[in-house]
């Protein structure tokens, strides 16, 4: 067997387990995320149910004469709804509704009237003030029988008088999750495909170093002498091509592998969101600007993942590279002052103030330059107080310029310090907005660490976020 096939062989091996272990770990947590966004819309439901039911309450007694015509109408409606891969055609929604002793006092299915259900976790927590839910099966030893409780409280005077709980069978979603298992299953044997291609190329390229011997030996035969300086600087060079090798052969699938779960968290919170959403509105009952409100929260999510997608593929493309590709001088002065004027200030209610009292040159690319400053900036304006100022600073030394972005909004907080430049990471921003995609300063790094500078986040004296670009000076300018 030869060494290129043993290397080859080797790193097939080396990926095919990586693969195994990250395919196991992403089909293994499908279910339980499904779950998990189910049981948040039926928290939902069940609480929206319990307050119109309070509604009834006389004297501490559950009325629940409402619900009657109300399931008996739902569950004889038929509708066709094609969700992706599943055609659902009726209502799977199940309630019952019991007083404060767990008797139960009303079941959509016409099945538990008048038994005890203190015993159930869902019934037994929500009546003791806490959250209750459940998964039980229908049928004994048949898994697919299962449904998922959700408890709410229903409340009179202050005092909780009985409880409400919402069921949908787990096999409903199940769907769902089968064939996200397939998709998922899927796209990982393409994707080992493309990695045993990757193998086949890495291996030749791994050859490679293994005979930087041989052409080390053979170069020195062409010398006349002894030059020990020549000897070691061949040696240094040739063996930083063989690290830079080794590394791009090497570091690939943990590159890979990083990418899909971060992506992966990121994207779990608002799908679960739109799920949530998209279900709530197959309810024919629903009032018009409940509806509006969940087509809204639909939009928004659905955008929030675009954002998430377009960012990652900038910050991918952006640390595939090593160098800049094209250069030229870039005067810091002028460009702070474009990217002041482009900022969206105005309409947060801040001030940009830019101090640059003397200009300085830089070596690099002038739109990689402009974006991170403007990530810079907006980050700032985002915690800025209305009525407050976000100053934008230039000063020079000796060797590098120095960029700093200080707005006057909270600080930083303790916990946050080592984390703000990780891929992912967003402090909630104040008023209640959304946090951002939680690239932006690791974008900002990626390009200063391009140029050959650097970035940091600090708290300011006096209270703000200082943030500082340093880079260093275009020789002459």
């Amino acid at each position: 067997m030869t060494r290129r096939t043993r290397i080859f062989l080797a790193i097939l091996l080396i990926y095919a387990a990586g693969i195994g272990v990250l395919l196991y770990r992403v089909v293994a947590d499908i279910d339980p995320r499904y779950r998990e966004s189910a049981e948040e819309s039926l928290v939902e439901t069940s609480q929206l149910l319990a307050s119109l039911l309070e509604q009834d309450v006389v004297a501490g007694a559950v009325i629940t004469r409402r619900l009657d015509p109300l399931f008996h109408s739902v569950y004889a409606r038929r509708f066709s709804a094609q969700i992706y891969g599943l055609h659902k055609r009726q209502v799977e929604l199940r309630v019952y509704v019991t007083d404060r002793r767990g008797i139960v006092l009303y079941d959509s299915l016409g099945r538990s009237a008048g038994q005890d259900f203190s015993r159930w976790s869902d019934v037994r927590q929500t009546l003791a003030g806490t959250y209750g839910a459940r998964t039980t099966r229908d049928v004994d030893g048949d898994p697919h029988s299962a449904v998922m409780y959700v408890g709410a409280p229903i409340r009179w005077g202050g005092e909780i008088v009985g409880m409400l709980s919402v069921g949908k069978p787990v096999q409903s979603f199940g769907q769902f999750v089968e064939d996200a298992r397939a998709r998922t299953i899927g796209v990982f044997v393409g994707s080992a495909l493309a990695l045993a291609l990757l193998a086949v190329i890495a291996s030749v390229w791994l050859v490679r170093p293994f005979g930087l011997t041989a052409g080390y030996i053979r170069w020195l035969r062409t010398q006349r002498g002894l030059h020990p300086v020549r000897m070691l600087r061949q040696a240094v060079g040739m063996l930083r091509a063989a690290v830079a090798e080794l590394r791009d052969a090497f570091t690939g699938r943990n590159t890979v592998a990083d990418y899909v779960q971060t992506f992966t968290h990121e994207v779990k919170s608002p799908l679960s969101a739109i799920r949530g959403a998209a279900e709530l509105l197959q309810e024919p009952s629903m009032p018009q600007p409940e509806r509006v409100r969940f087509l809204g929260n639909i939009t928004r999510e659905t955008g929030r993942i675009q954002e998430i997608v377009d960012r990652m593929l900038e910050l991918t493309a952006l640390e595939a590279r090593r160098v800049l590709d094209q250069t030229q001088a870039v005067a810091l002065a002028p460009l702070l002052h474009d990217v002041a004027a482009g900022a969206q200030a105005a309409a947060r209610g801040v001030r940009v103030q830019v101090a640059a009292a003397a200009d300085a040159t830089v070596e690099g690319d002038p739109f990689l330059l402009r974006r991170a400053l403007g990530n810079l900036l907006d980050n700032a304006l985002d915690f800025a107080p209305a009525g407050s100022a976000v100053l934008l600073a230039l000063e020079r030394g000796p060797r590098a310029a120095r960029i700093t972005v200080r707005d006057q909004g909270p600080g930083l907080p303790e916990y946050a310090r080592d984390k703000v430049f990780e891929k992912f990471f967003s402090l909630p921003r104040p008023g209640g907005r959304k946090k951002s995609t939680g690239l932006g300063l690791a974008f900002v790094r990626e390009i200063a660490t391009l140029h050959g500078g650097r970035i940091t986040l600090a708290n300011a004296p006096g209270g703000g976020a200082l943030a500082t670009l340093t880079l260093p000076l275009r020789a002459g300018g």
